[in-house]
């Protein structure tokens, strides 16, 4: 056996996987994995079988040809492991998370992986309006609402259904009022993992009354490997020349300001940590990069297009980021501590991961200026985000 691959090339078929999610079953797949490839400290599946509030909660495995694995669990639609090779060819798990699903039921880092919703980021005061009605949201962050509130999708255990070894879909019907946001909404969202080593999220929703809306995945990434170190010297490129301002409860303050000569600037590829320490009053009020850009967008878009590419020099990984929305959330890991401790064993630094949240604006339903996240009925919510790796040449 060498270091890179089990000797010879190995295809085990999973016998028949029920897709049981506490609302009856699925029919049956047939899931297809390679094991020619080590996954280090791999994910047991069986640590994620449970049930919480009487629905049932497992691990599904997605796999492509080149060896790119990607581990959910329905408890919130989590990415809780994704497997890449580095330039050598040495798989790594890139996504911060826990090792078990009671880790993550327990843990006060409720968000590693999972999908956001129904409203990603924050809302000011918790409330807003439509037409002539106010409502009025759980306060879970300050005097504010974030992240969908106390029990937002990430708490949620969605039904699945498998299809093959590339795809995944969850759907469920959060309630109307469900922490507050009126209407019932029916939510799809698909995941595939292609043989181009994307991970494709297509997300789809439908209410049967006028609410508001913006989904997205909140993974955590280091591309050096879980628990290795800060990402300060990961290269960032970000497509937007514009960023929204916050204040110092990182609520939007309304305004669309320019990145040039600023630590904010992407628009050229540069070391994350480059500018951390600059005297620079948005990076005082996020501790760092916590901040909603404006993603380039031709005046008529069409389809997915390029919002963020990211690498790392030492492994060579590369991710790119692709989507349909007008804005990208980059958080740069501020409020991380050293305090929890994820599944290979290893503590969770300040700044040991990066997320970009494809998004519509924060604070969009008090923001006439900003593009409107109001869903009417008989409308079709959809939104598309593509994250694809590779190796940067050197």
């Amino acid at each position: 056996m060498n270091g890179k691959k089990c000797l010879g090339i190995l295809l085990l078929t999973l016998a028949i996987i029920s897709c049981k999610d506490g609302k009856g079953e699925k029919p049956a797949v047939e899931l297809k994995e390679d094991k020619s490839f080590i996954y280090p400290n791999d994910i047991d599946l069986n640590d994620f079988e449970g049930i919480v509030e009487g629905d049932s909660v497992r691990a599904f495995t997605l796999v492509n040809p080149n060896g790119i694995k990607a581990v959910f669990t329905n408890y919130g639609q989590r990415l809780i492991a994704l497997y890449t090779p580095d330039k050598n060819g040495e798989m790594a798990d890139v996504v911060l998370g826990f090792p078990t699903l009671d880790h993550y039921i327990n843990s006060k880092e409720k968000y590693f992986g999972a999908i956001i919703g129904r409203y990603g980021n924050r809302i000011a005061h918790g409330t807003f309006t439509i037409g002539d009605t106010t409502y009025t949201l759980v306060k879970n962050n300050g005097e504010n609402h974030l992240h969908g509130g106390t029990k937002g999708f990430e708490s949620k255990v969605w039904q699945t259904e498998q299809i093959g070894d590339s795809t995944l879909i969850f759907s469920r019907t959060s309630p109307h009022m469900e922490e507050g946001y009126p209407g019932n909404l029916n939510v799809k969202v698909k995941y595939t993992l292609s043989s181009e080593n994307a991970l494709k999220i297509q997300y789809k929703a439908g209410t049967d009354q006028s609410t508001v809306v913006n989904l997205t995945h909140h993974s955590y990434f280091n591309l050096k490997g879980e628990g290795n170190g800060d990402i300060n010297d990961h290269i960032l490129y970000i497509n937007a020349g514009q960023f929204t301002p916050v204040n110092e409860d990182l609520i939007p303050k309304g305004t669309f300001e320019s990145v040039a000569s600023s630590p904010m600037d992407f628009t050229t590829a540069k070391k994350i940590g480059r500018d951390l320490e600059e005297d620079y009053e948005q990076l005082q009020f996020g501790r760092g990069y916590d901040h909603n850009y404006i993603l380039n967008h031709p005046n008529e878009p069409e389809g997915v297009l390029l919002a963020a590419k990211v690498w790392e020099p030492v492994s060579g990984r590369k991710m790119e980021v692709y989507t349909d929305e007008p804005g990208m959330q980059f958080y740069g890991g501020n409020f991380m501590d050293g305090t929890t401790t994820g599944k290979s064993g290893k503590a969770y630094l300040k700044r040991g991961a990066f997320c970009l949240e494809t998004q519509h604006f924060p604070n969009s339903p008090n923001e006439p200026n900003f593009p409107s996240t109001l869903l009417n009925p008989g409308e079709v919510y959809t939104s598309t985000c593509i994250y694809k790796f590779g190796l940067e040449p050197e």
